[in-house]
């Protein structure tokens, strides 16, 4: 039990280590080409839109958490006199 949390928490922090080394990782869907390949040619990516990068999923967790730590802690202004609970 011991072993598995510790080689558990080892690769998350690697993961996590990797998303801010490199955030943006090679396409999926295309092989980091930025094409692909079709039966009368090649086609630009949907996925990537021909850029071959995007965002991996620990960057797009990590943002989407900020994103909501910002928006709930945000201050909000009152007007002067006015009690704090409006």
């Amino acid at each position: 039990m011991l072993l598995t949390s510790a080689a558990l928490l080892l690769s998350l922090s690697g993961y996590a280590a990797l998303c801010m080394a490199s955030p943006f990782g090679p396409c999926r869907k295309c092989s980091g080409t930025g094409l692909r390949e079709l039966r009368k040619g090649a086609k630009t990516c949907r996925r990537c839109h021909g850029r071959r990068r995007r965002l991996r999923i620990g960057t797009r967790a990590y943002n989407a958490g900020r994103r909501t730590h910002a928006a709930g802690t945000r201050r909000t202004t009152t007007p002067k006199g006015a009690p704090p609970w409006r």
